[in-house]
């Protein structure tokens, strides 16, 4: 065994197992409210429990330091393949899901794809396409985050895959969802009527439209990262196959339209709520101007960045880090043993009153250098994950919030009732259990 955290404690200890349901453990409290579960399970058992839920045991690790010793991954004691008992069907062969040697040779082509000259590419076609995706906007009430999917989707089509979805749009986007829904899934085999069933149906649908567009894509190649991917090739010449591209595809256009559609729609909602903060963010949008924004122009959001900072704090897009233990080693003196499963919460870390004040609090400024929470440990604030796996298209992401956020708040003014509470589907990625309605008032 090894312990690469702490000294070896004198006794080491089995993991607490929370006890719940058989069949099913605890599968059906984490999708109900995993925020309340997460917390529920820290307060009874500590920084370490052993859990049932998706027909499996996984080790939950709380905390900043859990976070360090799992993310930094010293020795290679984890492997993110663990991630296939949840997605491996959907998202095959995704970079998430890939380890060690093969996951740096596929990291390093695909950082030319996500490189600073790629992302001032990517920034002039997404600023067109938001324009008119907002262009086509009504007033009015609205279920917000169905119009954000649709808006990132096609953002992302354009920017990634060089052209924009089309007649296909609501089908690729309800495979998208069901893919990802298809994670949690109680019965994990091909049974129609199942969220499993549809997950599988959806990558199907997926690997279909990405297959036809290769062969043209390696003839013709954009500027777009579709193209990237076909031509992107390792110091030794090798380029991705095929089945790769089409790999690769279809993980980062899922995990760049859900990832940036859930910040959005919490961050809108948020602010919608603090029609101060909602204020305070146009006058910056206003003194940056209207017109199309500069690639520079993005430091300039400075109130901006510390509310996505706070949003993605509060709604962390992927609240837990599952990975497979490669070697049985010790975390504050619990064995986690080899083979086992073992997950980190960012979701939970975020909302840990040790580390934060008043943590259920909207509070953007607890990010500013005169208070500066998030530095507090080095794995505090984890929203794009860590270490070697660490969220490769996070500068991408950034800067789509900034920019649909702009164009927003310089078109729209956001209301909800005093009294609405948004709650969270945790059936897989976090959303609005009600697609989050909102009133929308135009502005000019």
């Amino acid at each position: 065994m090894t312990d690469v955290h702490t000294e070896w404690p004198a006794a080491v200890r089995e993991a607490p197992h929370h006890r719940s349901w058989p069949l099913i453990g605890s599968s059906l409290a984490y999708i109900t409210d995993a925020h309340s579960f997460l917390r529920r399970l820290y307060d009874r058992h500590g920084e370490v429990v052993k859990i049932d839920a998706f027909g499996t045991q996984i080790h939950f690790l709380f905390g900043p330091d859990a976070n360090q010793f799992v993310l930094q991954n010293r020795g290679n004691l984890f492997e993110n393949a663990r991630w296939s008992y949840f997605i491996g069907p959907f998202f095959n062969r995704g970079l998430m899901l890939l380890d060690f040697d093969e996951h740096r040779l596929h990291r390093r082509i695909m950082n030319a794809a996500f490189s600073h000259e790629a992302l001032l590419g990517y920034f002039d076609r997404m600023q067109t396409s938001i324009d008119s995706e907002l262009a086509g906007w009504e007033a009015g009430p609205c279920l917000l985050f169905k119009r954000l999917k649709s808006m990132t989707l096609n953002i992302g089509s354009e920017v990634f895959v060089g052209q924009n979805p089309g007649d296909d749009a609501d089908a690729i986007n309800d495979a998208f969802l069901d893919t990802v829904q298809a994670a949690t899934g109680l019965i994990r085999t091909a049974v129609p009527g199942t969220r499993w069933n549809a997950g599988l149906k959806g990558r199907k649908l997926l690997e279909r439209h990405f297959e036809r567009a290769v062969p043209a894509k390696r003839a013709n190649p954009g500027s777009d990262l579709f193209s990237r991917l076909c031509e992107a090739r390792t110091e030794d010449g090798e380029l991705f196959s095929d089945a790769d591209i089409v790999n690769h595809m279809i993980f980062v256009l899922m995990a760049a339209h859900d990832t940036s559609t859930i910040t959005l729609s919490n961050l809108i909602y948020q602010l919608a709520r603090q029609p101060a903060w909602q204020e305070r963010l146009r006058d910056e949008c206003r003194a940056i101007g209207s017109g199309p924004l500069s690639y520079a122009d993005l430091d300039r959001f400075e109130d901006t960045s510390l509310a996505i900072k706070e949003t993605l704090r509060i709604a962390a897009p992927v609240p837990i880090l599952p990975r497979g233990v490669t070697e049985e080693c010790v975390f504050k003196g619990v064995r986690l043993p080899k083979g086992s499963m073992v997950s980190v919460t960012p979701w939970m870390t975020h909302h840990m009153p040790e580390w934060w004040s008043e943590p259920e609090r909207f509070d953007p400024e607890r990010f500013s250098a005169a208070r500066a929470e998030d530095k507090r440990h080095p794995f505090l604030w984890t929203p794009f994950g860590g270490g070697a796996h660490k969220c490769i298209g996070m500068h991408f992401g950034m800067m789509e919030v900034k920019t649909i956020l702009h164009q927003l708040l310089l078109r729209f003014r956001f209301t909800v009732p005093n009294d609405y509470v948004m709650a969270q589907d945790f059936t897989s990625l976090p959303i609005p259990k009600d697609r989050l309605p909102i009133s929308l008032e135009r502005l000019n």
